[in-house]
């Protein structure tokens, strides 16, 4: 299947503008190609596809060398990465994440001020995705695709006037500045359940006489996750998403995730707020808020019938540096943890009146976490059902007035 140019008439047919170049609507760089020599244990993190993905890590390399303002990324930086995987690679971000250097197979993309506006350039190339995976995937090499520079030549959007771009993206902007102001309200809640759990448990030098220890096992559930490419939908079913780190990653599913049969046991059935522990590969705990999936193998779903949410929860990421450690120590191709690690995994059970009075504060921070996590979920779906509408002219805004 090769890429209609034409497409890009026919989706913004209704909009009214100048057609330009998308090449000659900003300026595209290419980050620098590093060398070992270039790296260093401190100074200035060096910014590639992973980063990108998953934020600073220790697998990120870093730099003391001064390479120039033209590679150099900060807050709110608009950032293209052109090779990749196409289904996961190819997209646009605003950058977030701590000041570095940009490397290779990104581009940092500075609009054109006169022409087209910020924002609105930012939605636009979003709202082209599809084409920009379909490019790559039609020169996809050793699953490996990419878009250059002559087919950011060769792409024409239709540009128009200032007004109506401020008009257009701004019902846009307003969902994705609520999605990040309920998420730095959740990051600072989970800093105080955080600091309360460990000024609680882990910091005191003495445990009560009417606590107990425990492990990890001795108050929840671990289940495993099934092998669902035995559970494909069948017949005319629909199916549900299958729940894969991946998904765990990015919190949330997508047109790439596998479907399985949604008449599995309804063990294996994952709803908003259940909580999940990837414990092979790229170990994570986390609330999963990304709608109802299928758990799949390497990941458990963690519960308890006995104790609250905020109790296992906290305790499972309490000691998943360690668990990280320990699988770090024995990958080969993918490290992983066992059983007899949890059973190793030490808690502190309190009596019940503490118990109690614990998580009266800290299960009302995790439950409101989980709230904002799902809200901003459906505002996300929301900005993705409005954003083709308002850049192919659909939905017109010309009299709109901010």
């Amino acid at each position: 299947m090769t890429f209609d140019e034409s497409s890009l008439y026919r989706i913004q047919s209704q909009v009214k503008g100048e057609r330009k170049s998308l090449y000659d609507i900003a300026n595209w760089k290419n980050g620098l190609a590093f060398k070992k020599i270039d790296f260093s244990d401190r100074g200035i993190p060096i910014i590639k596809i992973a980063e990108l993905n998953n934020g600073i890590s220790s697998k990120t390399a870093f730099t003391q060398g001064n390479y120039g303002n033209d590679v150099f990324l900060t807050n709110g930086d608009l950032v293209f990465s052109w090779s990749g995987n196409p289904q996961t690679s190819i997209d646009i971000y605003r950058y977030r994440l701590m000041d570095g250097w940009l490397n290779q197979h990104i581009f940092k993309v500075t609009p054109d001020e006169k022409t087209v506006d910020k924002d609105y350039f930012f939605y636009l190339m979003k709202y082209l995705k599809s084409n920009f995976t379909q490019i790559a995937t039609n020169k996809q090499t050793t699953g490996l695709g990419h878009v250059t520079i002559a087919d950011l030549k060769r792409l024409s959007v239709i540009i128009p006037q200032l007004a109506y771009q401020t008009r257009c993206m701004a019902p846009l902007k307003a969902i994705d500045d609520k999605i990040e102001s309920n998420s730095a309200i959740n990051e600072n809640l989970e800093q105080q359940a955080q600091a309360i759990f460990n000024e609680t448990f882990i910091d005191r030098d003495t445990i009560p006489d009417n606590w107990s220890e425990a492990s990890l096992l001795d108050i929840a559930e671990y289940l495993n996750g099934l092998a669902m490419q035995k559970y494909r939908p069948s017949g005319e079913e629909k199916g549900i998403p299958v729940l894969k780190i991946k998904e765990l990653r990015q919190g949330s599913c997508d047109a790439s995730s596998e479907l399985c049969s949604s008449n599995i046991k309804s063990d294996y059935i994952i709803n908003d707020g259940d909580v999940i522990f990837s414990w092979s590969g790229s170990l994570l705990v986390d609330f999963w808020c990304g709608g109802t999936c299928g758990l799949n193998q390497h990941l458990f779903k963690v519960s308890s019938y006995k104790y609250d949410k905020w109790f296992y929860y906290a305790w499972t990421k309490h000691h998943l540096n360690k668990f990280i450690a320990l699988a770090s120590a024995m990958a080969t191709t993918m490290g992983h943890i066992k059983r007899t690690e949890l059973a190793n995994s030490k808690v502190l059970i309190p009596n019940k009146e503490e118990y109690i009075r614990i998580g009266s504060i800290i299960n009302p921070i995790y439950d409101l976490v989980i709230a904002n996590r799902v809200e901003n979920m459906h505002l996300a779906k929301l900005r993705d059902t409005l954003l083709p509408k308002l850049m192919s002219g659909e939905l017109d805004v010309s009299a709109v007035i901010i």
